[in-house]
């Protein structure tokens, strides 16, 4: 049981995307009948949110300002005052997408456009390490890397759902 939670833990990310997974399924089999294409994916968006920016960038803020050692080493890299930098941003894309698990569209598309580029560029850096530094640690070559490049594009693309498919 500890080494599940500890490669829960240690693939964060992943496993918010599967709690959201989850509860969208257990939310949509709750939902009055009938379900519409529209009501699923606000069902789908919602825990979206919640679960991969409002939770996930939650426990980014904990790991970076209140564990900065255990999250330098698990990234492959010195502890640095910028990771209190790192956390209080991740902090500030938390609040947002707990905001945004019940908010409209335009806010919803602001709550993912910010921490989109900060994924994306933090995949970038994952892969200049790979190059320059050989960095192949879990934290910067394992599955923290995929998911900075695929939930944004997730994030876009229910987006884009939701806005084609409004009620």
């Amino acid at each position: 049981m500890v080494s599940l939670v500890a490669l829960s833990m240690q693939n964060f990310t992943l496993t918010l995307f599967i709690f959201g997974l989850f509860f969208s399924l257990v939310s949509w089999i709750l939902q009055a009948r009938p379900r519409n294409k529209a009501a699923v994916i606000e069902i789908l968006f919602s825990w979206f949110l919640l679960f991969n920016i409002g939770l996930s960038y939650f426990l980014n803020f904990i790991f970076h300002v209140f564990f900065g050692d255990f999250s330098a080493q698990f990234i492959g890299w010195a502890q640095s005052p910028f990771q209190l930098e790192v956390g209080f941003a991740s902090l500030g894309f938390a609040v947002n997408g707990l905001i945004a698990f019940k908010s409209s569209l335009v806010f919803r598309a602001a709550t993912i456009i910010a921490p989109a580029m900060f994924l994306w560029g933090a995949a970038a850096g994952h892969i200049y390490q790979m190059i320059i530094a050989q960095n192949f640690e879990p934290g910067n070559a394992g599955t923290i890397f995929w998911t900075d490049i695929l939930i944004p594009i997730m994030a876009f693309i229910l987006l884009w759902l939701q806005y084609k498919n409004q009620e």
